[in-house]
């Protein structure tokens, strides 16, 4: 009993709330935040949660009590967060002077709705939130867990064709990460596992890299850590065009670091350093990459992409070339077959066609003349 009364004090000098069954449940979102989630979450998942029950969870449901919480409230909240105006939900309308408030305080939405990955995201804080009351014997029942996320339009994925493909890479050419660009083109890896590559993880000889760890920006730290999922380290083949530029690459980073000289600041504990970094050796932002991005699309006179649509280019182009679906999934690290199908749906209809026309090649159907039939009639026995 005193180890438990010392511990709940030193929390409440940290701000920390000590977790009742009778506190405001936004109240208790920082308990867990601060004190189990920690141990459970990647750093770039925490720093997400946080910034969801921040901006959205507790102004609305904040205030209720954590055993009062109802599968009504979470229901009701769900679906106004669903359709509501994201400019509103975070209050910043709201907050300007009045003569600058232009959005729903106005009566004039700018219709900038949640992503259905976000509204997923804020059902999953909700979920995990009170699982862990649960546990801990503050609530009897985990009220998100009834709810079922509300049904949300996905926007289809647009990635770029063939044609503005090669305009982007051919307007990369100079550019001093074109290695980069034609890596997130050509395998499809994520912005953070692009960055987090070091030379060790990379075989030119095999030509294949290995990917192992992801670089991720949280507040104001560039921090690496490791894949989500078991699935996304993996061994990642490599077209030839890339071996090449990254052969170019890697003796353009040599010269960078002769003439920076004692500015090179490479990170000792990322052996053989890492693959993409500033003039000065240092980890790339991953911020800057859409900066980056926005200029040259401007520049190949292609519409504008985030970085993250390069890998659905990439995984678009692979499905046209008729590529299986079982070794896109494997390339780009999915965790299973279904978010590689369900995530291009749009790209596989063209794919199904193309079997199709296949399949009437195979049987050669054009060649049989319908007068002669497909072979001799059989003959009745005697």
């Amino acid at each position: 009993m005193n180890d438990k009364l010392i511990e709940m004090r030193n929390k409440t000098r940290q701000g920390i709330p000590a977790a009742t069954s009778a506190m405001p449940f936004g109240d208790y979102l920082t308990y867990w935040l601060a004190v189990v989630a920690p141990s459970r979450l990647k750093p770039a998942t925490l720093n997400s949660y946080e910034g969801l029950s921040r901006l959205y969870i507790r102004p609305a449901l904040g205030k209720k009590r954590l055993n009062r919480l109802s599968p009504t409230d979470v229901r009701l909240f769900l679906a106004a967060f669903k359709d509501g105006c994201l400019c509103c939900l975070r209050g910043v309308d709201a907050a300007r002077p009045k003569e600058e408030q232009t959005c729903c305080a106005v009566r004039k939405c700018c219709e900038r709705r949640p992503s259905a990955r976000t509204v997923q995201y804020v059902h999953a804080v909700l979920r995990s939130a009170l699982q862990q009351a649960v546990r801990e014997e503050l609530i009897a029942r985990n009220v998100a867990r009834i709810v079922e996320t509300p049904t949300v339009q996905y926007e289809e994925v647009r990635p770029l064709d063939t044609g503005e493909a090669r305009l982007l890479l051919k307007a990369a050419r100079d550019h001093h990460l074109y290695a980069l660009w034609l890596l997130l083109v050509s395998t499809g890896l994520r912005r953070g596992e692009v960055l987090g590559l070091t030379w060790s993880d990379v075989d030119l000889a095999a030509g294949q890299l290995r990917v192992r760890r992801n670089l991720h920006r949280i507040k104001r730290e560039l921090l690496f850590g490791t894949p989500r999922t078991a699935r996304s380290i993996r061994t990642v083949s490599l077209p030839k065009r890339c071996v090449d530029a990254l052969h170019a690459h890697r003796a353009e980073q040599d010269e960078e670091r002769k003439v920076a000289g004692a500015k090179w600041k490479p990170l000792d504990h990322q052996p053989g350093g890492l693959v993409f970094t500033t003039s000065t050796g240092r980890a790339t932002d991953p911020r800057s990459l859409n900066r980056m991005l926005t200029i040259l699309c401007a520049k190949a006179k292609v519409r504008r992409v985030r970085v993250h649509d390069l890998r659905h280019t990439c995984a678009s182009l692979l499905l046209a070339q008729g590529v299986d679906a079982r070794i896109i999934m494997e390339t780009l690290g999915h965790s299973t077959i279904t978010m590689t199908l369900d995530t291009y749906t749009h790209v596989m209809q063209t794919t199904l066609r193309a079997a199709d026309d296949r399949m009437d090649d195979a049987l050669g159907l054009d060649d049989i003349d319908p007068e002669e039939g497909e072979g001799p009639e059989e003959q009745p026995a005697a």
